[in-house]
């Protein structure tokens, strides 16, 4: 497996070659890139530099941690160890350690193999392209310099961090803990066995809600693929049903994604996530909203009911953040169950989506499949043809391009096609070599029959 270089950061599977997978080697070479990249940008600064790192459960979790804590140390870099964590934790915490950077080890929905470092600035937000450009031509050159013995880093563990991030979602205004206690809302967790096993139930019992956890143990031995599908979540639908469970609740490894299940043990769709969250938010503040151009129509649609205005953006947690500030959008996030809340941070933040999602249920006072039916009905359909060296993926989505100039058509991020009742969405993947081919229709019949056109129109190409 190519080891898969982004701006966003590296990304690979654990063991065989350098320059190959992600190895001890390229682990290194690549945090003593971005400690340099931060030593440059802060050459002025009179005190040492602060990088804060966290890591999820999965087993190569402690050496990849170890290996990037130290490195940072050998740069003269102080580092705030946050241990298990998650993805949206690191972020907060580096704004309020005042730190310069973070590193976030994990690989998000990808199994266990694979592991990878996500870079974040001094605001804990992702590195723009120009910033993680620079990172990446850094790493190529071997451009380092190692601090003397009298200079290096001093390393610190953090303590209560699980609860500083919890106290961070309570304190938000629109987090209505009274109604969700009053609620006595009984959920089920399935945090596929890595650190949302530890934040979510914790979060819950502060809100008052019963927890039923299921694949809560932070052991890094996932019990399914943990990108959290529904052809992925049968044991969680099960258990709801069996526990009389007002709802469940799904987190990827590092919990920046959250999808959700109805009392009935049917999903209520991770697209859903986010427009559920948009929802309650939009009916306290008329605002505007942001959503990436392969996420669902529905955003758009509840957005408009509320007297707002819908952009979508690139791909990619940074392009939706940056057009959410250009816009002033006081929710956004990515149709897989991404939620960004600015009056939090500017990271897709499941603890933040769960506080807001209980909220809106608890004041509604529906269960959570009439929430669901109350939402327009799209049904998307999610697919990805592999890729070898050989395919040319420019010269095939220029050709979808050319062969459907008739429609509304859109190439800031791939080539989306958009039809009158539906539309498809194809891209190279950032995180693994497949093109993602994204559908969305009026019913899943429909979404899957585009899908299926689409895919066999570009299998002619490739052959």
């Amino acid at each position: 497996m190519s080891l898969i270089k982004s701006i966003s950061g590296i990304r690979g599977t654990i063991g065989g070659n350098v320059g190959d997978n992600l190895t001890p080697l390229d682990a290194v070479k690549f945090a003593s890139a971005y400690g340099c990249w931060l030593l440059k940008r802060n050459a002025t600064k009179n005190t040492k530099l602060l990088v804060v790192i966290g890591r999820d459960a999965r087993i190569s979790g402690k050496m990849i941690s170890s290996l990037v804590a130290n490195t940072l140390v050998g740069l003269g870099i102080d580092v705030i160890d946050l241990g298990l964590s998650t993805t949206p934790t690191v972020e907060v915490a580096v704004p309020l350690e005042n730190a310069d950077g973070g590193i976030i080890i994990t690989a998000s929905h990808n199994p266990k193999q694979w592991n990878a470092l996500k870079l974040l600035n001094e605001k804990g937000e992702f590195l723009n392209a120009e910033d993680g450009s620079l990172i990446l031509e850094m790493a190529e050159n071997d451009d380092y310099l190692f601090a003397e013995v009298d200079d290096l880093g001093v390393y610190t563990k953090a303590k209560n961090y699980v609860q500083k991030h919890i106290d961070e979602v309570l304190n938000l205004e629109l987090v209505d803990i009274e109604a969700i206690k009053n609620a006595n809302f009984k959920v089920v967790v399935d945090a596929v066995n890595s650190t949302g096993g530890i934040f979510i139930p914790a979060l819950l019992e502060r809100l008052g809600v019963a927890c039923v956890k299921l694949y809560c143990e932070p052991n890094g031995q996932f019990p399914h693929n943990p990108e959290p599908l529904k052809e992925h979540l049968g044991d969680i639908s099960r258990l709801v049903v069996e526990e009389k469970a007002d709802c469940g609740i799904v987190v990827d490894p590092d919990v920046d994604r959250l999808a959700l299940v109805c009392e009935d043990g049917s999903m209520f769709g991770e697209e859903y996530t986010l427009v559920a969250c948009a929802d309650y938010v939009l009916s306290k503040k008329v605002g505007n909203t942001v959503s990436n151009l392969s996420s669902s129509r529905a955003l758009r649609d509840v957005t408009q009911k509320h007297g707002g205005t819908y952009q979508a953006s690139a791909v990619g947690e940074v392009n939706v953040v940056e057009l959410m500030k250009d816009s002033n959008a006081i929710i956004g996030g990515e149709g897989n169950g991404g939620i960004i809340y600015p009056a939090s941070h500017y990271g897709r933040d499941s603890l933040v989506g769960v506080a807001l999602f209980l909220s809106l249920l608890a004041n509604k006072k529906i269960s959570c499949r009439a929430l669901r039916d109350s939402y327009p009905s799209y049904f998307m359909s999610k697919n990805k043809i592999q890729l070898t060296p050989q395919i040319d993926v420019d010269k095939i989505l220029e050709q979808m391009a050319t062969k459907y100039q008739n429609e509304d058509i859109s190439t800031i991020d791939g080539v989306k096609i958009d039809f009158e009742n539906e539309w498809v969405h194809l891209r190279k993947s950032n995180t693994e070599p497949i093109i993602r081919i994204y559908t969305e229709s009026t019913t899943q019949e429909n979404a899957d029959d585009l899908a299926t056109r689409i895919i066999t129109e570009i299998q002619t190409i490739i052959k």
